[in-house]
């Protein structure tokens, strides 16, 4: 309230008696006003993401048909990029190394094939979410939403580019006499799984990465010595049966080792049972659930923060 003085200048008067002694917070409940930006609750937080579903679906598709927009191989680059390392590991692991003993030449190529495209999945989603934040800072502090769409929708972005190289994958497994059976069906919950688990790791350096941004620059280090552990490129049972029992065991249920095992066992005939840790699906799921679900919440927990300096 003010009133003009004899002069003709302006005087503010008290605030009401009634709100003397009023905390900011007490202030703010009192006639209503809320923190600009707040946290929503966690479930306020699902339903405003699920409200905006078709955004994050339509940002997947754009981000995924804009990656390779200026090379004149255009889309043809989803599948060939895998496709060269995996040429370019089999020269070197399986030729000169000798990586594939213990399996024949007609298991090997798509076991190598299979891992590489399969671990992509991961190591993509991973990187997608480091940048996350930071690759879109002007739409972070231009719009209001929530922040986990974005790494939600880089991971159905790598999803998208996974499912269009399973085309390939699945010539190579009949290239080298591994025809349809029912076990291929196990490919669908095997993915599904890995996803959940790839999102919630995305969700999770996406936190990481919006407050240190040197951090994609170490990514590429922790992905590579990971797809070294995760028997991309070998057995791990047939390359560490003359080690102690235990270091074969940590590599095996490590989750990327179980999707990329999971995802052989499905698809390749000469891959058997023997060569999956014991419960392995029980650790797919429990992978998956743990990082899912605690990637959101750990992400969640930063909501407000994301694009503030």
């Amino acid at each position: 309230m003010s009133d003009t003085t004899h002069d003709g200048a302006l005087a503010t008067s008290k605030p009401p008696s009634d709100d003397a002694g009023l905390s900011p917070a007490e202030l703010a409940g009192k006639y209503g006003l809320s923190v600009s930006g707040a946290r929503p609750g966690l479930g306020e937080y699902v339903r405003q993401l699920w409200d905006r579903r078709h955004f994050i679906m339509a940002f997947s598709k754009a981000k995924l048909v804009a990656q390779y927009s200026e090379a004149k191989l255009g889309q043809v680059w989803q599948v060939a990029t895998p496709l060269l390392n995996a040429l370019v590991y089999y020269l070197i692991f399986g030729l000169i190394l000798d990586a594939g003993r213990g399996m024949e030449k007609g298991v090997y190529i798509p076991f190598l094939v299979m891992g590489i495209f399969v671990f992509t999945f991961t190591q993509s989603s991973l990187m997608a979410g480091v940048r996350a934040i930071p690759g879109n800072i002007g739409l972070v502090r231009a719009l209001h939403f929530p922040r986990a769409s974005l790494p939600i929708s880089f991971s159905m972005q790598q999803l998208g580019q996974l499912l269009y190289s399973m085309i390939v994958v699945l010539i190579v497994a009949v290239g080298f006499g591994n025809y349809p059976r029912l076990s291929w069906l196990l490919v669908i919950p095997t993915l599904a799984l890995q996803f959940v688990f790839n999102t919630g790791l995305a969700l999770v350096f996406a936190r990481m990465g919006s407050k240190t941004p040197d951090l994609a620059q170490l990514m590429p280090f922790i992905t590579r010595t990971w797809m070294y552990a995760s028997g991309v490129m070998f057995s791990i049972s047939e390359m560490l049966k003359d080690k102690p029992a235990w270091i074969g065991d940590v590599l095996q249920w490590n989750p990327a080792a179980i999707y990329m095992d999971l995802v052989r066992f499905a698809l390749i005939d000469g891959y058997g049972r023997e060569n999956l840790p014991p419960h392995v699906w029980a650790f797919a799921v429990g992978w998956a659930v743990v990082i899912g679900l605690g990637g959101f919440v750990y992400f969640w927990k930063a909501e407000e923060r994301y694009g503030r300096g």
